[in-house]
């Protein structure tokens, strides 16, 4: 009886229905898919699975999970645009090249300009900070540094250095000669060391009188500024010339003299040349005191820290095996140090297993972006290589970060939400002409809208069809409808 009511109903129904029929259904899963892709764009996840996970799990018995890490989430909401901020902040890049022996080499071999304008423009915003004050035209030569620090044209620099120079000698002048006209890191060496014997002459100086007026210690600070900077590069010059050794006692005399100038971040330029010594137990030490929830973060603090934990497990590290015996307490907390270094900068890990390649690193560098990622990987990828097993340990392991994160990727788990201003700070700092700027993985569409596009899609084409030859789409849905009520009735 049911399959003859069904065959007279379909019967009484015109092509006009079925028309009717599709064109609405497609009107709706559309107007559903646009609510969709909206309300993902603004919240990260689909509507349909948030309403799905929140109120129907629980009525069919189900336990919501989500609302430990949702706290934790909201706990940070509250200064997520202050952190963003200071997270997106540009910092001066520790181990910057020499202008004169690298950058300029580079040039001359490639034709191709390693920095960026926005790059170079805030290098010399910085001189200006650290190299000048407002005493300055007191001394004809401070004052003629003051004016060759604003100058853009190199040459136009490097001649008014030597006019100060002539005048008597200047600290700065000497520092901008080592950093620009010197073509080897030799002779950028010889220019500190001269800078040196003034600089210290300019601090003895300027400490007896600094509490005389606000004058003598804006002198002060000045000459501190100078101090520091020139002793920083004469032991990365001693580095790059290969004396490792006498690089790392001065920098651990620089850090001891000055403690508080933490702005110059020299503890990353010691790890670097401790992990050159292998000296694991100094590196260690070191990411002791800098490794603190307190402090701010780097790519190379936080890769380091993965490095070490790694290099106790990595030479033995399988695959294979750890799938079927499972982690063990050594490897798992190489695994989250690698997670944790990933999630702070999830751009480090192509350099470093060369999946991308290359360029030199800029002056300037955005915490947790390409351009720090590049920074680097540029000076501890050899590190890496040293560890054996370390990068094939980073290989099988990097991408699970991202299963780490709570949905969507932009929310943070172990550190604050990856900054949106990165992608733009870094097309400004990275020579985009030859180097593909690296981005934040992008977040993947959740299941609900790509089958409600699919419906979409289906619908129209039905009514489309249905509209175009209305007898046989017709005749073709009175066989499926059939088909269905029969395959129904005999199931029941």
């Amino acid at each position: 009886i049911f399959p003859e009511i069904t065959i007279m109903f379909l019967n009484t129904l015109t092509p006009k229905f079925y028309v009717a029929l599709t064109g609405t259904s497609s009107l709706i899963s559309g107007l559903i898919l646009i609510f969709e892709w909206w309300y993902f764009r603004k919240y990260g996840t689909s509507f349909i699975e948030q309403v799905s996970v929140s109120h129907l799990r629980p009525l069919l018995g189900g336990v919501d999970n989500s609302s430990p890490n949702n706290s934790n989430t909201s706990n940070g909401d509250a200064d997520s645009n202050r952190q963003n901020v200071s997270e997106c902040k540009v910092w001066r890049n520790p181990l910057n090249l020499f202008r004169g022996a690298e950058y300029n080499r580079y040039t001359w071999v490639t034709g191709r300009e390693p920095l960026t304008y926005y790059d170079m423009n805030l290098s010399a915003q910085d001189h200006q900070t650290f190299f000048t004050c407002d005493s300055d035209h007191i001394r004809p030569a401070d004052a003629i540094m003051q004016k060759a620090w604003r100058e853009r044209n190199p040459q136009a620099r490097i001649s008014a250095a030597h006019e100060a120079l002539e005048l008597e000698d200047c600290a700065t002048a000497y520092i901008l000669l080592a950093e620009e006209e010197a073509t080897t890191i030799v002779e950028a060496e010889k220019l500190f060391k001269q800078a040196l014997k003034v600089g210290e002459s300019c601090y003895r100086r300027s400490q007896q009188l600094q509490h005389h007026s606000s004058q003598y210690e804006a002198q002060h600070r000045r000459d501190t500024n100078v101090l520091v900077y020139i002793k920083r590069r004469l032991a990365m010059c001693s580095r790059k010339l290969g004396r490792t050794k006498e690089a790392v006692k001065m920098m651990r005399d620089l850090m001891k003299e000055f403690p508080l100038l933490s702005m110059f971040n020299i503890h990353e330029n010691l790890l670097e040349s401790l992990l050159e010594l292998q000296n694991y137990a100094d590196v260690q030490a070191v990411l002791a005191k800098y490794d603190d929830i307190s402090l701010p973060k780097s790519a190379t603090i936080c890769y380091t820290a993965a490095l070490l934990k790694a290099r106790a497990v990595s030479d033995k590290f399988s695959p294979e095996a750890a799938s079927r015996r499972g982690l063990s307490t050594a490897e798992m907390n190489a695994v989250e140090a690698i997670h944790r270094a990933v999630e702070f900068n999830p751009h480090v890990p192509k350099y470093l297993l060369e999946m991308k390649s290359l360029i030199l690193p800029p002056e300037h560098i955005l915490k947790r972006g390409d351009s720090e990622a590049i920074a680097y990987a540029f000076f501890h990828l050899q590190h890496w290589k040293r560890v054996e097993g370390a990068l094939n340990l980073l290989h099988c392991t990097w991408e699970g970060t991202f299963r780490m994160i709570p949905y969507p990727l932009e929310k943070g788990h172990l550190f604050y939400p990856y900054p949106i201003c990165t992608e733009t700070a870094d097309r400004e700092l990275l020579p985009t002409v030859f180097h593909e700027v690296s981005v934040y993985p992008k977040k993947e569409l959740p299941f609900f809208i790509l089958f409600t596009a699919g419906l979409c899609s289906f619908t129209a084409m039905l009514a489309l069809l249905t509209h175009q030859f209305p007898e046989l789409m017709g005749v073709f849905a009175k066989a499926v409808s059939l088909t269905f009520c029969v395959l129904c009735f005999f199931n029941l």
